[in-house]
């Protein structure tokens, strides 16, 4: 199996998990970074929650990428992103400390994943069968 087919997102749930599992949901509103003043007079502050949901943007955009290839591995990987999503929806259902936005957030992009690797992968199949039938 090639490592094109395992499914990226699953790395921003594999982190949400190890750090809200060892460390509590206080965790998700730690700042990382040291407060910044911005010229409006507030106060940016970048917490662990944000750095998940910036990952997860990061790795859905390269999920849709590797979506547009058609290959046996693309099909396993979209297996895979489905699984990895069934999995997100069973834990946020149970599990107390997944009842979070940034969770949701995360849930999201996983259904995302899934939807948009089937659509975009019959959109590309279809071409490929359209150009091969002009011979």
């Amino acid at each position: 199996m090639s490592l094109r087919a395992i499914p990226l997102i699953a790395i921003a749930f594999i982190l949400y998990n190890v750090v809200v599992l060892a460390f509590g949901l206080d965790s998700l509103t730690t700042a990382i970074l040291p407060e910044i003043p911005m010229l409006s007079g507030g106060v940016w502050k970048f917490t662990f929650g944000d750095l998940v949901i910036l990952l997860t943007l990061i790795l859905l955009f390269i999920e849709i990428v590797k979506s547009t290839y058609t290959s046996t591995s693309s099909l396993v990987d979209h297996g895979l992103s489905m699984i990895v999503f069934v999995i997100a929806l069973v834990e946020f259902l149970l599990v107390p400390q997944a009842a979070t936005s940034v969770f949701f957030i995360l849930l999201a992009a996983m259904l995302i994943d899934v939807i948009a690797g089937y659509t975009i992968g019959i959109r590309v199949a279809r071409r490929d069968l359209n150009l091969g039938g002009d011979l």
